[in-house]
């Protein structure tokens, strides 16, 4: 696919659509809001960070971007690959350093997979830069199919009807975290990702296993999606009309009440 052909036009008009729908629906991005993109090199956040770079231009408010990487230590990592995208794009950017590479190593086991330790570890780092820098907001790649692998993860692994949200208030009560890529499809972003040429960094580097449940969890959805191609789009589509009535969690509806509240409606009903 040609960046100027029909196709192509169509694709990016559909994640700019798409993007701009989720920034808009949950008040993502405000009037002079302060945008830290955090850039891994993947498909994804190189996508987050091109459309929020369009949108930008187009957008009735003002807000700055500003790129973040954070340089883990990963034996092999490109470190100029992602200073020179940069740059030839006119980003300001910050490269963070911090070997957490060799504490995840230290503290997991051979054998087991690494990704949850690095990513709380990645996480601790950006959002105390978030917050010393006065950023207002961070700005993840998650998609919606991170959505619905998350939703699937917890119900089937953690018992918990629980997933991503689009925006977020962190667990350290200091950041907001947003996800623009919410309504986007991750076959849309790899398609775009290859028409745009990003320079890609692999996520293997560290030589981590691929969390296996989560890779379950695709390949489930994408046999449904075969099967059913509008099943994904209705799963995506539940999980922005969640009725607690019709669940059994009592924090979120007071079944305690309903008694009262049928008195109180059979009484009305008899005035």
């Amino acid at each position: 696919m040609t960046p100027d052909s029909v196709a192509a036009r169509q694709l990016t008009k559909r994640l700019l659509r798409a993007c701009g729908r989720a920034i808009e629906d949950y008040g993502m991005i405000g009037e002079g809001d302060r945008v830290m993109v955090c850039l891994s090199g993947g498909k994804d956040s190189y996508t987050l960070l091109d459309l929020l770079l369009e949108l930008q231009k187009r957008a009735p408010v003002r807000f700055e971007l500003h790129a973040v990487n954070l340089d883990q230590k990963q034996p092999g990592f490109p470190e100029h690959v992602l200073p020179e995208y940069l740059e030839s794009r006119g980003v300001p950017y910050t490269i963070l350093e911090q070997d957490t590479y060799s504490v995840v190593r230290e503290k997991v086991p051979d054998g087991k997979t690494q990704c949850g330790l690095c990513s709380r570890l990645r996480r601790g780092v950006l959002y105390s830069h978030a917050a010393e820098q006065g950023f207002t907001r961070i700005a993840l790649g998650h998609h919606r199919d991170d959505a619905l692998e998350t939703l699937f993860l917890n119900m089937f692994y953690g018992g918990r009807i629980k997933s991503m949200p689009p925006k977020l208030l962190a667990d350290d009560r200091e950041n907001i975290l947003i996800r623009p890529l919410y309504y986007c499809r991750e076959r849309d972003i790899a398609k775009y990702a290859g028409m745009r040429d990003f320079p890609i960094i692999p996520c293997t580097l560290c030589g981590s296993q691929d969390n296996l449940k989560r890779v379950a969890i695709k390949q489930m959805l994408e046999q449904w999606e075969h099967l059913d191609p509008k099943r994904i789009a209705s799963l995506a589509t539940a999980l922005t009309q969640v009725e607690p009535s019709q669940l059994a969690d009592k924090r979120h509806h007071d079944f305690q009440a309903l008694d009262a509240l049928l008195r109180k409606e059979r009484l009305r009903r008899r005035a």
